[in-house]
């Protein structure tokens, strides 16, 4: 198994900039697609974006097109959502998550992840 660990959080003024890290140990990280989603208070967990393990295939959330980019480094067992032009709604609680790469593409946009991460708070100011 794989566990992970997100860092980079903090309060930010609308507009600014924010980079996430996600840094995986335990099994190779590139055994496993990651994703990132986002919890505000009072509101279901969401997806936010989604790396294949070999990096070839991205996906985002309507809200975070143009603004967020995902990324990753199997060799550092690293991963990293840069959150560019943030808004208010964007603050909530991130969460890293794996998923074993045998699963389908289709399933990264789901919360069906198989590990998580315990989540780095996000706030963004207006």
């Amino acid at each position: 198994q794989v566990q992970l660990e997100e860092s980079g959080g903090g309060q930010v003024q609308a507009g600014g900039s924010l980079r996430l890290s996600c840094t995986a140990s335990g099994r190779a990280f590139g055994l496993y697609h990651m994703g990132w989603f986002r919890q505000a208070p009072d509101k279901e967990r969401e997806f936010v974006a989604a790396m294949s393990w070999s990096g070839a295939r991205t996906y985002y959330a309507d809200s975070v097109k143009g603004r967020f980019s995902i990324s990753r480094d199997n060799a550092k067992s690293t991963g990293w959502l840069q959150m560019n032009r943030l808004k208010p709604e964007d603050t909530a609680i991130y969460y890293c998550a794996a998923m074993n790469n045998d699963r389908d593409y289709s399933a990264l946009i789901t919360t069906n992840y198989d590990y998580w991460g315990q989540g780095t708070q996000v706030t963004v100011a207006s």
